[in-house]
């Protein structure tokens, strides 16, 4: 797994997010929730300008939001997806590079991180942004940041 293990302190812009959230176990939700939302992004791109494709999430309790950001705040929204203004902030940057099917040990293994050097956290949404388009990326060459709310 090529992941960065030692991160990059960022600054997140606020960010318009429309998204399809789900509550529970993330191994359950996480992919119910994207098949939600990749089946609404054409209608959504209708009447919006998307920029970028991420998921917003919190542990405890486990809300898991697959999601897309947008241009500016939307218009005509389909029935199911929901909307928020996302103040973003200070984040430590994780890189991911290679297959989606790596995610969930990546993100095992940065919460590992941040146990062993006591990252100082805050109560907000971690991010995975998905910098790359998988449709026209070849999967080893996709890049994931796993971004973890820090003070």
């Amino acid at each position: 797994m090529n992941l960065t293990e030692t991160p990059e302190i960022v600054e997140w812009p606020k960010t318009h997010y429309v998204y399809v959230e789900k509550i529970g176990s993330f191994q359950t939700n996480a992919p119910e929730a994207w098949q939600n939302l990749h089946s609404s992004v054409s209608r959504i791109a209708e009447n919006n300008q998307i920029t970028g494709y991420l998921s917003l999430y919190k542990m405890g309790p486990q809300i898991y939001r697959a999601g897309v950001a947008l241009a500016e705040p939307p218009a005509k929204l389909p029935a199911g997806i929901a909307y928020m203004e996302f103040n973003g902030g200070k984040y430590s940057r994780f890189v991911l590079t290679g297959p989606y099917s790596n995610l969930g040990r990546a993100t095992g293994r940065v919460v590992e991180l941040i146990t062993e050097t006591k990252l100082p956290l805050r109560d907000d949404y971690f991010i995975e942004n998905y910098v790359n388009d998988p449709r026209t990326t070849p999967e080893e060459q996709l890049i994931s940041q796993i971004l973890i709310p820090t003070r």
